[in-house]
């Protein structure tokens, strides 16, 4: 598709934005996506469009977050082969099935994450003994979220972030880190199906993700240095975000 020129800068803009809160505590897609369904693009090529521009600010934020200290590398070998498998079987099903049903029951289960959050005010605000081995999570983490990342998407940060909190142990920096390693991988996947069949526009997609690199350069840094507790609010708004746009599109 062809747009006006002055429509790049702009979305350069969005993906900064959507860089920025995913970055700190996922969730970017919530700006991302809209934003390429108001220009008119038909929906599995923005889908496709958002994954592009989405791996860009993911890979980016895993980056900084390795650097940072904050992602144990050793542990995420598996998880990234299990997400990437999961990432392909999600996003060639997407593209042959409706998600209508998913996307009726996602809002519940983020309720729920939103309410342990509010009513474990301790929960992710330091690090707690693990209640599963790490390769075994990773493992059935990696496939369950991955597939679900790349057939329905909204979301998945938050689950991932929850679930390395509730099971792994880790605080919400750490487990926001992990979280884009995870993330990046299932985007990666994605869009080389998506663009496989078509369906991702590569101009729109990579202005966003020149943004997204300025987006995720900032809000990594803001992790690194001010931690958990700096995140935990950020969370619990965007996952909230997140449910009540979910509950407006498909209630209302």
């Amino acid at each position: 598709m062809h747009f006006a020129l002055w429509i790049y800068p702009l979305f350069f803009i969005v993906g900064l934005l959507a860089g920025w809160v995913d970055s700190i505590a996922g969730g970017g897609g919530l700006i991302a996506l809209p934003a390429l369904l108001t220009l008119g693009l038909p929906v599995p090529l923005a889908l496709g469009t958002n994954k592009l521009q989405s791996a860009c600010g993911t890979l980016s934020a895993s980056w900084h977050y390795t650097r940072g200290r904050l992602v144990d590398v050793r542990t995420c070998g598996i998880g990234i082969a299990a997400t990437l498998v999961g990432a392909a079987i999600g996003t060639l099903t997407v593209q042959q099935v409706d998600s209508h049903l998913l996307s009726r029951l996602i809002p519940w289960l983020l309720a729920v994450i939103v309410l342990y959050t509010v009513f474990r005010p301790a929960v992710g605000a330091e690090e707690r003994p693990p209640r599963m081995k790490a390769g075994v999570f990773f493992a059935i983490f990696g496939l369950l979220l991955g597939f679900y990342d790349g057939f329905f998407g909204p979301g998945a940060g938050a689950f991932w972030a929850i679930s390395l909190i509730v099971l792994l142990g880790q605080n919400f920096a750490r487990a926001t880190a992990h979280t884009k390693v995870m993330n990046a991988a299932s985007n990666v996947m994605s869009v080389a199906l998506f663009a496989r069949a078509g369906l991702v526009d590569f101009t729109l997609g990579l202005a966003m993700g020149a943004g997204q690199l300025v987006g995720t350069w900032l809000g990594s840094r803001l992790v690194v240095r001010r931690g958990s507790q700096f995140i935990r609010p950020i969370f619990l708004i965007v996952v909230t975000l997140t449910l009540l746009r979910l509950l407006w599109v498909n209630y209302r």
